[in-house]
C-alpha cells in the first residue's frame, strides 16, 4: 500500500538501498557506487526517496542544479554545482516495477517543481533512457535541440538517450 506522501528526503543511510535498486533497475546504464552520495552530498534538496505504508523502499529521485542541455555524462562526478544553473536537472529517477502506474512520479514532479521554483529555475530537465521519453512527455517534458556537444555526452548513454525538459 502507498503512503499518502510516499516521498520524503534521502538521507545518507539510505544509500544503501537505493544503489542496489539503482543497479537491478537501471542496468544498461552503470554509474559509480560514488555517483548517488556525491550528489546528496551537494545537493540534498534534490534527493528523495518513495517508501510505502511500511517504510519499504519503492523508489527514489536524484536531481540537482544544472545547465539546459548541458547535462553531465553518465557516470560523472560533478565536483561542484554548475555556475549559471537554469534548471533542476532530474538526474535519476528509479521505482520497482510494482511501484509504476500509481502515481509516483506526477506527486514528485509537483514537489521537484515547486524546489526549482524555490531555487529561481525556470525548468525542469532529464536525459530520458531505456524508452522512457513517453512517460515524460506525458508529464509536459518536450524534446531538447542536440548540438555536437550534448551529442557527445550523450554517447556515454551507450544507447538511445533522449535530453528532455519542461518549462516551469
Amino acid at each position: 500500500m502507498i503512503a499518502p506522501n510516499p516521498w520524503r528526503a534521502m538521507t545518507a543511510q539510505d544509500l544503501a538501498l537505493t544503489y542496489p535498486l539503482g543497479e537491478e533497475i537501471h542496468s544498461g546504464f552503470p554509474e559509480s557506487p560514488a555517483v548517488q552520495p556525491e550528489r546528496l552530498a551537494l545537493f540534498p534538496a534534490g534527493c528523495r526517496v518513495a517508501e510505502d505504508a511500511k517504510g519499504t523502499l519503492l523508489g527514489y529521485c536524484i536531481s540537482h542544479p544544472g545547465v539546459s542541455g548541458r547535462p553531465p555524462a553518465l557516470d560523472s562526478l560533478l565536483g561542484g554545482l554548475p555556475a549559471g544553473a537554469d534548471c533542476l536537472y532530474i538526474h535519476d529517477v528509479c521505482l520497482r516495477r510494482e511501484a509504476r502506474g500509481q502515481g509516483l512520479v506526477g506527486l514528485l514532479l509537483g514537489a521537484l517543481a515547486d524546489l526549482a521554483r524555490d531555487h529561481g529555475l525556470g525548468a525542469l530537465a532529464l536525459t530520458a533512457v531505456g524508452g522512457a521519453d513517453g512517460v515524460w512527455r506525458r508529464h509536459g517534458f518536450t524534446d531538447q535541440p542536440i548540438d555536437a556537444a550534448l551529442r557527445a555526452k550523450l554517447a556515454s548513454y551507450r544507447g538511445i538517450a533522449l535530453p528532455m525538459v519542461r518549462r516551469l
